[in-house]
Formats: C-alpha cells, structure tokens, sequence
C-alpha cells in the first residue's frame, strides 16, 4: 500500500517537531503506546501547510467518492482546531475550489457583542464537519457534535488527523465507531491511520519501531 504525498509529507514534517514521536509513551488510559501524536505542536508555517492541505485532500477525496456528503462548515473545536479549520477552509478554496465558511467554540460564553458560544460562520440550518486531531476517548468530538448540534446545526461528519485503530477500554469497541454510531456509518475520516504509520516505517526502514507497532497492534489493534 503506496501513501500519498500529503500523507508522508504530514508524517515526516509532524516528526521534525516533534508532533509525532516513537519510543514509549504513557497514555490516560494507561496503556504504554509506542508512538504519540502531540497536534499542539502543529504550529509552525509549514506545519500548518501541510496539515491543511492533507485536511483538504482528505475531505475532497471523500466528497469525490461520495463518502462524506457536500456540506456548508468546517468546525474547529477550541483552541487546537481553531487554526486547523481556518487555514483548512483556505486550502479547499485555492486548490480545489470548494468554498465553505469556518466555525470555532469559545471556552467561555460571552454575553455582550455577537455573544454566544460559537464564533465564525452561522451554524444554524447548516450541514457542519467537524475536524479533530486524534479521538482517544471521543469526548471531544461528542462535546462539538453536541454543541453544533444545541446551536441547529447538522453535523454530517468528523474528519480527524490521525486514526489509532484500537480498541477502547471494553477491548472490543473502537471510537470510531462509537462516533459512526452518532452520525452514520463511514462519517468518520482518518488523514492517517496506525496502518499508514507501519507503511511510512517499513519503507524507511525503521525497523525497531515497527516491531514495537506492531506488537501494540497485535495487543491493542481493531480485529
């Protein structure tokens, strides 16, 4: 399986900040991973560059094939996807030519100016996607599906940086599929899966971290 060029392009320039590292990682639910995606850390010039324009192609891709239906929104949820919806609304303008407005959350409501909790491109009557970095537990997906939705808007779909492809603490469920369950089979795209990270590996011929990851997937993997 070849990667794309957005694709590598996001692996390699997230790993030269950092981003995204291989060793051995601690994750909340305790479970000892050996790799970890850090999006706080997508915050340089070239970073952002490339992270929206994979966030693009990933949407057009599926708008192309008809697996994410067309749509009115990018909704970044505060603050990490603040800047990911905004540039990534850019990028689906310059180079694919689909034009839709950008929204964003406040930690706080405010309640003087335009007030509200949801700031940027009305929401209400629209159809909304929403970008996510990595869903571990979900909790911020189902915060913004929520909040899109009290708001009037129709979330129609999630599109997150990186997908984990593993199971959740009941060992047999994944969030994914949890959030596929809120907004319909197949609504959840991934930029990169754990798949896409052995491949990169491979190639490179990274071959103690791809024994780790694939001993993870073994243990930990959707089967």
């Amino acid at each position: 399986m070849a990667l794309e060029a957005y694709q590598t392009d996001l692996i390699e320039k997230a790993m030269s900040v950092d981003a995204l590292k291989f060793g051995s990682f601690t994750l909340k639910s305790g479970r000892i991973s050996p790799y970890f995606f850090n999006a706080g850390l997508l915050s340089t010039g070239p970073i952002l560059a490339a992270l929206s324009t994979a966030y693009a192609a990933t949407i057009y891709k599926a708008l192309s094939s008809s697996q994410l239906p067309e749509f009115d929104v990018l909704f970044g949820p505060a603050y990490k996807g603040i800047p990911f919806a905004a540039s990534t609304a850019l990028v689906l303008y310059t180079k694919h030519n689909i034009e839709v407005g950008f929204a964003y959350d406040r930690k706080e409501a405010k309640d003087h100016g335009e007030g509200g909790m949801i700031v940027g491109v009305p929401v209400e009557g629209k159809r909304v996607v929403i970008l996510d970095d990595v869903m571990t537990s979900g909790k911020a997906a189902r915060g913004a599906i929520d909040m899109v939705r009290k708001a009037g808007g129709n979330v129609v779909g999630v599109v997150q940086a990186l997908d984990r492809e593993e199971v959740g603490q009941d060992g047999v469920s994944s969030t994914v599929h949890e959030i596929e369950g809120l907004l319909g089979a197949g609504h959840v795209k991934s930029i990169l899966k754990m798949r896409d990270l052995l491949v990169w590996l491979e190639k490179n011929d990274k071959q103690q971290e791809l024994e780790s990851m694939r001993a993870y997937r073994d243990q930990y993997g959707l089967k």
